[in-house]
């Protein structure tokens, strides 16, 4: 027998941003940007040690690697780790 999912209705549909700190409705094309600006301005201000990236070994082999790529590639640094170990 089929095992049926519970439905959750407060579950996100579409990205929000926020806005004078009250949640807002937003296209992907500007959620994407917003968060790609925080890296960016992060990174201008802190330099890009002061990110970091943490990867998960039950993840596929590809998406490890584009983790990896991203943050060493993109962010210019090499603080990506992950639970390989255990």
């Amino acid at each position: 027998m089929a095992r049926q999912r519970k439905q959750h209705y407060t579950r996100l549909t579409e990205p929000l941003v926020r806005d004078n700190g009250v949640l807002r409705p937003a296209s992907w094309d500007e959620a994407l940007d917003r968060a790609a600006e925080g890296f960016r301005r992060n990174r201008d201000l802190h330099g890009p040690d002061a990110f970091g990236m943490f990867s998960c070994s039950r993840a596929t082999n590809e998406l490890n690697f584009i983790t990896q790529k991203f943050t060493r590639a993109v962010i210019g640094t090499n603080n990506i780790d992950s639970c390989n170990r255990t």
